[in-house]
């Protein structure tokens, strides 16, 4: 029935002079490439409101939990300035009827490494979370800034060691680039204890760390929060800090890199491919991770977004004084004002907590 439906197709082809499977392609790889562009400006911009607020002090967050929000940050953008631009370039740059290149090998290494990056360093700002909860007296002994610092270069430096085969055309392991996925993709298949090792080396650890660590601190908010209960009836009502943050946290993090993992898997062991839209959708929901971390770890903290409203503020009254008027906004001498203060007591409540909303997470203010 396939070949009869393929010999329709011809002669209704040849009728009209466009090829109707041609047709589809190119309408699914523009729908394909809407969606890769909508997803990057979202990542980016979200990226640098972040940039534009942590860069100074936030209430609430030390300077060790800066720096390791300022590399996931990093890691995330990469996402948006680096990946997709990369990925788009190549698809639209070469035709690869031909098989895999040298450009498709490096693209692959660069697609890889931003990847890994993200999660190691969603694993550390866990481990430093775990840390500052659980030992907080010895926090400023254990995170010191050269081993903050360590381990964000261990974030860094690691994966791009660990992937460096990848980058090698004639290598260990197979690139070619997917029509499917519209980026370059390691044959996992032509190097099966290679590619399960990435798996052992990369998100099978990060995820055990992240597991343990948020439900470490989740538990002990939740011990937390039912005693506050017992002795402060009035407490009843306020919001499970916990829930809010680490859940989401957790959840998006297993809904964005499982199935990617799991597609992985799958090529490595059967040597086949995963239908058209599915490995679209695994191959690039790991990125869109990089936007749902804005959200988790940045928005939904109170402080960040008074802070990010003063900095709107201050852009406004420096860009567009008429508007920032009519908006109501203050003079930039009160805003200043206004700023000193808060940056004042945030720098006297600021001391070594866990990262963003998690530092209230058992005083649940």
């Amino acid at each position: 029935m396939y070949s009869t439906l393929n010999f329709t197709t011809c002669d209704d082809s040849n009728l009209s002079g466009v090829d109707p499977q041609r047709l589809q392609e190119l309408t699914h790889r523009s729908v394909k490439v809407s969606i890769i562009i909508a997803l990057g400006l979202m990542i980016t911009l979200g990226n640098i409101a972040v940039l534009l607020v942590i860069t100074s002090s936030v209430a609430g967050w030390s300077r060790n939990s800066r720096y390791f929000l300022l590399s996931l940050t990093a890691a995330d953008s990469a996402f948006g300035l680096l990946v997709m631009p990369l990925n788009l370039w190549v698809s639209l740059l070469k035709d690869y009827t031909e098989g895999p290149d040298a450009l498709c090998h490096v693209v692959a290494f660069c697609n890889a490494t931003v990847y890994s990056t993200c999660m190691y360093t969603l694993a550390t700002i866990s481990l430093e979370r775990y840390i500052a909860v659980f030992y907080p007296l010895q926090y400023s002994s254990l995170m010191t800034r050269k081993r903050t610092l360590l381990l964000i270069a261990f974030a860094w430096c690691f994966p791009p060691c660990l992937l460096s085969p990848i980058s090698f055309p004639g290598g260990i392991i197979e690139v070619h680039f997917s029509t499917a996925s519209l980026v370059c993709n390691p044959a996992y298949s032509t190097n099966v204890g290679y590619s399960l090792s990435l798996t052992c080396f990369i998100f099978f650890p990060c995820s055990i760390i992240m597991t343990y660590a948020n439900l470490r601190v989740w538990c002990a908010a939740k011990r937390q929060r039912l005693k506050l209960r017992k002795y402060d009836c009035a407490r009843r009502n306020r919001h499970n800090v916990a829930s809010r943050v680490l859940v989401p946290v957790m959840a998006a993090y297993y809904t964005c890199w499982t199935p990617c993992m799991a597609a992985m898997i799958y090529n490595a062991v059967s040597g086949s491919n995963v239908p058209e839209w599915i490995e679209f959708v695994v191959v690039w929901l790991p990125t869109s991770n990089g936007f749902l971390n804005c959200i988790f770890y940045f928005w939904i903290n109170r402080s960040f977004r008074r802070k990010f409203r003063l900095v709107l503020q201050r852009l406004a009254l420096t860009l567009c004084p008429k508007l920032a008027n009519t908006l109501g906004w203050c003079s930039t001498s009160k805003t200043q004002f206004v700023s000193g203060i808060m940056d004042n007591n945030n720098s006297v409540h600021e001391r070594s907590s866990s990262v963003s909303s998690t530092c209230t997470l058992l005083s649940l203010a």
